[in-house]
């Protein structure tokens, strides 16, 4: 098998078949499978799939495993020589795939790939980033990113200044849409489970940079991402994980040490947006920016009362602020 896609499904019914049928209908040089992981869908999407797209192998966890350990599942299961793993809020445009592995084929020293991400409305997405540091946090949480067209010492959490519309290195791939050789995905044990949501794609690319291998990005391979089906119904609740999340990545590559310091960052970067949106709402009011604002004062509040290293070794943190219920990891 050349190519295995793995997607994780969790109440996607408005979105996954659309995915699936530009797949199918936009493939047709590469021998490739399709592995959907169901995360406890009660929504039809499982059973749409499965009377739309018989050639669909079709895995239910049961519950909601999470982006990490669902994708794993898939892993598992796929025979390719490379592992897309996609969102299913993604439309693959017609011969992207078939062009995506004749790039890789013509790439041996790669171990992952990156491609053109579009949004729904034609623009660029911005999904190949630099890795996460300290340094870069700062400069991206005081908003200070055009200092990046000064040098690279400047970058933050975005490559200033490219869209997307040239070959080159990347750090990492967004989740949504991110090929691996299937051998060093085997060879690095997929994705760390630690990371429930957020930052495992950033932690998975790490580690196949350090195993020898780089990531490279091609503008010839294109999808659009619809973007945010989960995150617009639990705003706090994937605040709250990413948030999360930036702590065990930080702890795991830079120690306790930079944990301490992602705290002060995430807290300086909340408080700014808070202040804002805040002067924002003296102007303009509505219930998406009142919304917001209370977003912004549930994760201020869990983060200030957090202790991050009794957070990522022993597992404790705030629950309830202010009357409101802060869901578990």
């Amino acid at each position: 098998m050349k190519l295995s896609i793995v997607i994780i499904c969790w109440n996607d019914l408005k979105v996954i078949e659309n995915c699936l049928s530009s797949i199918f209908s936009g493939t047709t040089k590469t021998e490739f499978e399709v592995i959907v992981t169901d995360n406890g869908s009660t929504d039809g999407s499982i059973e749409r799939v499965r009377a739309n797209f018989p050639k669909v192998r079709l895995i239910e966890n049961g519950a909601n495993l999470g982006f990490s350990k669902a994708n794993n599942v898939g892993i598992r299961a796929a025979t390719g020589d490379y592992v897309l793993i996609l969102n299913p809020d993604t439309i693959v445009h017609p011969g992207s795939l078939d062009r995506w592995m004749e790039f890789a084929d013509r790439h041996p020293e790669a171990g992952g790939f990156g491609c053109k991400v579009l949004n729904p409305d034609g623009t660029f997405q911005g999904t190949a980033r630099p890795f996460p540091t300290v340094r870069r946090a700062l400069i991206a949480a005081l908003g200070l990113r055009p200092l990046g067209y000064l040098g690279s010492v400047f970058i933050s959490d975005k490559y200033v200044g490219w869209n997307g519309e040239t070959e080159r290195e990347i750090d990492w791939q967004s989740g949504c849409c991110v090929m691996v050789r299937g051998d060093v995905l085997r060879q690095i044990h997929g994705f760390d489970e630690q990371f429930f949501f957020h930052y495992e794609e950033v932690d998975l690319c790490f580690r196949v940079w350090e195993s020898g291998h780089p990531i490279l990005f091609t503008p010839d391979v294109t999808i659009t991402h619809l973007g945010g089906q989960s995150v617009g119904r639990f705003p706090v609740r994937f605040a709250i994980e990413t948030t999360r999340n930036c702590y065990r990545y930080f702890y795991k590559h830079f120690g306790a040490k930079g944990a301490r310091r992602c705290r002060q960052i995430i807290l300086l970067h909340l408080h700014i947006r808070q202040a804002a949106y805040g002067m924002l709402s003296w102007f303009k009011s509505s219930d998406t920016l009142r919304r917001r604002l209370d977003m912004y004062r549930l994760v201020i509040s869990w983060n200030t009362l957090l202790d991050p290293l009794e957070f990522l070794e022993h597992g404790t943190e705030p629950q309830v602020l202010h009357g409101d219920s802060v869901p578990a990891s």
